[in-house]
């Protein structure tokens, strides 16, 4: 055999000019001579890296790394194989190894950096990077990296930055347009989002990732029909289970939708994505020790500061500890104070957003939950196929979703008799109805909320109207409506509060929609500022009377004006997420203010403006009557919902 030199040389030659096979065999040939022989070692294992055969790839890598331990890039390549094979803490450890032997090599911060990514540690990721782009200014793959990193700490600004620093670098990558319009989208920057989205499919017109951001963005903004669309695009392009979830989630939102359509959009979702990860056979149902409290499992990706929490804490922290036994299972990707202080409500916490749905599900088996409930539904971040592989005997859902989730896993939804009549919903529904005796919800209000105060319209002299609901929520019927409220009543002007006014553009268009609805730019006061928990229900000082958007109520934004005494006209549909507001309204007392046609919408807030005297009365006790009904007992409620649990799991196994 000629020397391992020449051999070399000449496997090189082949491995420079793609001739891959043969470069292979010579590096082959090398080690049955010399299996140490490191550089053989390390380039063999980077063609079996790029055949994706990734064992033998992490074989031979560790071995060159044992070789010629102080080579940084034998670590690096070798923490990429660890990656590539789901061993990611190990990878970490090699690129770490790699970045103390070669401080000044940018590539081992990179590939640290997007190790911590990936095990959610993003403050690390990001300092890892930040010096890996000042290391390599011109790599576009670390700048993007950085901003992806950035943008899950909540850096936007940085991530901004980062992505166009990406797209300067690399102008031609659809996938930084797309990451670059998301972080202008969580900006509030809608107009400059939907530039970069539309930049995306310019160089990828079946890119699948910005027409999904696309129906997100023109849902944000009020443009459902669009957002279908995009949804839709997305789907034709790329199946995706979030995607599909996007699609089912803005239906709710359409004044003309179909339920019937919308529930058989929901079974595709199951027959497409969880139907095939069901058990080949289900085990065995195992009925609950008599000995010992009902194991129940909540899992969300919104234990934080979110509108569930509101829901969720008084819960947790009213459980009856002899009857139910409180395990959380949190797909939060970044954690804060809310996190913290759920978790110390729980008697057992499991972090699983770094988790997939086998682990997910693999450690829900561990718990052996008797009872596992899902809060979010198709919202963002849902771990809807943990259900679908049946990790629980008995599986519901509830208060995160205003609908049916479709799945053939998921056994029970709550809710209660206003927001589901009975006879009326089920057969919308894949899951079976439970119906809690008082409310579908208890809610626990913000410790910051400030102290009411007098009715506004006596010191204004005219009738302040006030929604605070995202604009997905207000359609062109729910402005059509309110244009015809306002114009019966000569002095009043309406507040709308949304995150989506922030934008320009969009401010823009929701000012022009009233126009045409015959609403003077001057009776319209559009806030669309990020605020304080006290200083959003602050602005509540400054309304009169709430009004709900249709068909698609308001929760959490009802609740809130209640709270701050403010009453809420609503009108009642036919399915759950357009009966909240009447639901609510009954809870408080004020059920002569759900209407149940648009006229008869107008004629109840225009009666209520015109009644200053009422509006006083119920500005200065509301907020008591909510404290002292079933909306915020959390003590009743929960035994409620823990004796629905008890029938839910059915007869306890006695010793």
């Amino acid at each position: 055999m000629p020397d391992a030199p020449s051999v070399l040389a000449l496997a090189l030659q082949h491995h420079r000019t793609g001739r891959v096979r043969e470069a292979a065999a010579l590096y082959e040939q090398i080690l049955a001579a010399q299996p140490q022989h490191a550089d053989a070692l390390y380039l063999l294992g980077l063609i079996c890296q790029q055949e994706g055969n990734f064992v033998r790839a992490e074989q031979l890598l560790d071995r060159a790394v044992a070789a010629q331990p102080s080579i940084a890039p034998y670590r690096i390549s070798h923490g990429l194989a660890l990656r590539a094979l789901g061993r990611t803490a190990e990878a970490l450890d090699a690129f770490a190894q790699a970045r103390a032997i070669a401080p000044t090599l940018a590539e081992a911060h990179h590939q640290e950096g997007n190790a911590l990514k990936a095990l959610g540690r993003f403050s690390e990721a990001a300092t890892a990077l930040r010096e890996a782009a000042r290391l390599a200014p011109r790599e576009a793959a670390i700048w993007l990296n950085l901003g992806v990193a950035a943008l899950e700490t909540g850096a936007t600004a940085e991530a901004i930055t980062a992505f166009r620093q990406a797209i300067a670098l690399e102008p031609a990558r659809p996938e930084a347009h797309n990451i670059l319009g998301h972080a202008l989208f969580v900006s509030g920057r809608c107009d400059e989002a939907r530039a970069a989205f539309e930049a995306a499919l310019r160089l990828r017109p079946d890119f699948a990732p910005p027409l999904d951001n696309l129906g997100r963005l023109c849902k944000a903004t009020g443009q459902l029909a669009e957002a279908v669309t995009h949804f839709r695009a997305a789907l034709a392009a790329k199946p995706s289970p979030g995607t599909h979830s996007n699609l089912l989630l803005a239906l709710n939102y359409l004044s003309d939708a179909n339920p019937a359509e919308i529930f058989a959009e929901h079974r595709r979702w199951n027959a497409l994505y969880a139907a095939p990860l069901a058990p080949k056979q289900s085990p065995a149902r195992k009925l609950a020790p008599v000995q010992r409290p009902l194991r129940v499992g909540y899992v969300s990706p919104d234990f934080t500061h979110h509108a569930v929490a509101y829901f969720i804490e008084p819960i947790l922290a009213a459980h009856d500890r002899t009857r139910v036994e409180v395990f959380c299972y949190a797909n939060v990707r970044v954690p804060d104070a809310t996190t913290a202080r759920l978790r110390t409500l729980a008697d057992h916490w499991r972090d699983i957003a770094q988790l997939d749905d086998d682990a997910a599900a693999a450690c829900i088996r561990q718990d052996e939950i008797d009872l596992l409930v899902d809060l979010a539904g198709h919202t963002a971040h849902h771990r809807l196929q943990v259900f679908a592989r049946r990790p629980a005997p008995v599986q519901a859902t509830w208060i995160g979703y205003p609908n049916t989730t479709g799945l053939d896993a998921i056994d029970y939804r709550l809710t209660d008799e206003i927001c589901d009549p009975p006879g009326q919903t089920e057969t919308w529904h894949s899951e079976k109805l439970v119906r809690l005796p008082s409310t579908f919800s208890c809610y626990q209000p913000d410790a910051a909320a400030p102290e009411l105060n007098a009715l506004p319209a006596v010191a204004s002299g005219r009738i302040t109207f006030g929604c605070f609901n995202n604009f997905a929520k207000i359609t062109p019927e729910v402005i059509a409506l309110w244009g015809q409220l306002i114009r019966q009543l000569p002095d009043a002007q309406l507040l709308l509060k949304s995150r989506g006014l922030e934008d320009p553009a969009t401010a823009a268009r929701i000012r022009a929609a009233f126009a045409d609805a015959g609403v003077d730019g001057a009776r319209l006061a559009l806030n669309g500022k990020e605020l304080s928990v006290h200083d959003h229900l602050q602005l509540y000082h400054g309304v009169d009377i709430g009004l709900d958007p249709f068909p698609y109520n308001g929760t959490t934004t009802t609740c809130e004006a209640l709270w701050m005494g403010v009453p809420v006209i609503t009108l009642a549909g036919n399915v759950h997420a357009a009966r909240v507001g009447a639901s609510l309204m009954s809870h408080v007392g004020l059920p002569d203010l759900i209407a149940t046609t648009p006229d008869d919408y107008v004629a109840k807030a225009a009666a209520l403006a015109r009644d200053l005297p009422r509006l006083g009365t119920i500005r200065q006790t509301l907020r008591e009557t909510m404290r002292r009904g079933p909306l915020c007992d959390a003590a009743k409620f929960t035994r409620e919902l823990e004796a629905a649990y008890a029938v839910m799991c059915g007869p306890r196994e006695t010793a």
